[in-house]
């Protein structure tokens, strides 16, 4: 759907939205399992079929970027954004919590931070279209300033995967990391 077309009917972007959820989990799912992450490849994002998620994203649905920018352009929050990420760990925003009376960001685990690196380039690819290069992941990282957010050694994690799939390409990174992670290796440390 384009940004031209101001009056899609709800049955209309009902469709559009499952396709593009579709497309999204369907990328993150390949990408988890060249990690070896199969399981997390399988679940990721089935929430986003859930009533709290759904008819939100499907009532703000433009196509060319998440609904739920939209509604937090509307309303300063969004409904299905908190559900989401309150749902599904592969979001740093799930790792924050109060600690002796101080929110402060929690370090993820290494398997989420990698279904994070698959989740974001999806979201590229799926967004982005024919404009998707390597770079794409990383300079929305960058520009977002999620760093900012995260805890510093999953920043840095972050920022390292990225900065590789830049330089190499999913492909290799992904054959990477999947060989460390049945290695049992500490990806902090190594990768």
């Amino acid at each position: 759907m384009s940004k031209n077309n101001n009056n899609p009917s709800f049955l209309q972007k009902t469709f559009q939205h499952l396709k593009t959820i579709h497309e999204h989990r369907s990328l993150v799912r390949k990408f988890c399992f060249q990690c070896g992450l199969y399981k997390q490849g399988l679940t990721h994002d089935l929430s986003k079929y859930s009533f709290a998620e759904l008819l939100p994203s499907i009532h703000y649905y433009q196509g060319y970027r998440s609904p739920y920018t939209k509604e937090k352009e509307l309303h300063g929050y969004s409904l299905g954004w908190l559900h989401h990420k309150g749902c599904n760990k592969h979001h740093w925003e799930y790792w924050w919590d109060k600690i002796d009376g101080k929110w402060q960001a929690i370090k993820m685990p290494q398997n989420y931070v990698v279904e994070s690196v698959c989740d974001r380039i999806a979201a590229c690819k799926v967004y982005q279209k024919e404009q998707y290069t390597q770079s794409s992941a990383l300079n929305y990282y960058l520009n977002s300033h999620d760093e900012q957010n995260l805890h510093p050694q999953t920043a840095n994690l972050f920022e390292r995967i990225l900065r590789y799939i830049e330089k190499y390409g999913e492909d290799s990174t992904f054959k990477r990391i999947k060989d460390l992670l049945q290695q049992k290796k500490d990806l902090y440390e190594v990768f």
